[in-house]
């Protein structure tokens, strides 16, 4: 499953939170934003990816996928 979240303010990212925690991959597109708007979100972003153990990827400027951690077999 994937999900593509636009948030226009960091009070937005629980959103993104939201469902990359319950294993969704999310695609989140911060075009939108001012240039220095978007980089808190990033960080959020960063965070889950590392207390997660999941990855993120660059899709294009301001636009980022995170994938939640595959599970082990």
């Amino acid at each position: 499953m994937l999900k593509t979240l636009r948030p226009r303010s960091y009070g937005d990212v629980i959103h993104v939170g939201h469902y990359f925690c319950n294993d969704i991959t999310v695609v989140m597109d911060l075009t939108d934003l001012a240039d220095t708007d978007p980089t808190p979100l990033v960080d959020f972003a960063a965070g889950l990816i590392v207390a997660r153990d999941g990855e993120m990827s660059k899709l294009a400027p301001k636009v980022f996928m995170l994938k939640p951690r595959r599970p082990r077999s």
